[in-house]
């Protein structure tokens, strides 16, 4: 499995977001130069995050994007999953229900299983507030995600 850059670049975005969440709204050209990401390029991920319900959006003068809901609420596997789709590691696993031909006889099936729980478990154990947390030390918003 592979993290495309929508997915790198939306975390980073909230991650900036979730650092601001007391200053309401941000512009979309405030997070682009600040993050050092194409504003083209962000507004091909907003639409993905809005849909997902993550962000908030505020048109006009004082617009912008923030959280709609605490840094604490959104885990990185919201985030991921909003952006990059399932986080399935095999195409078998990508629906709840397995249509799989082979799936009854499939003797690397469990492994398949086994890190596709560990993957979700482990991102959705990771929230927005942790990543603000653990980059307290470091300084400035150089966030390298």
């Amino acid at each position: 499995m592979r993290i495309s850059t929508k997915g790198r670049y939306a975390l980073r975005m909230l991650v900036y977001l979730a650092s601001r969440q007391e200053e309401g709204y941000i512009s979309l050209k405030e997070i682009a130069d600040s993050q050092d990401i194409s504003k083209k390029y962000l507004e091909q991920i907003v639409p993905m995050l809005n849909k997902s319900g993550i962000l908030r959006t505020n048109r006009g003068n004082k617009g912008g994007y923030m959280l709609s809901k605490k840094p604490a609420d959104w885990t990185v596997g919201d985030v991921l999953r909003a952006t990059e789709g399932n986080l399935a590691p095999v195409s078998c696993l990508e629906f709840e229900s397995n249509d799989c031909p082979r799936a009854a006889d499939c003797a690397t099936l469990f492994i398949w299983k086994g890190l596709y729980n560990a993957i979700n478990s482990y991102l959705d154990s990771v929230t927005l507030q942790d990543i603000l947390t653990h980059s307290d030390g470091s300084t400035g918003d150089d966030y390298c995600i």
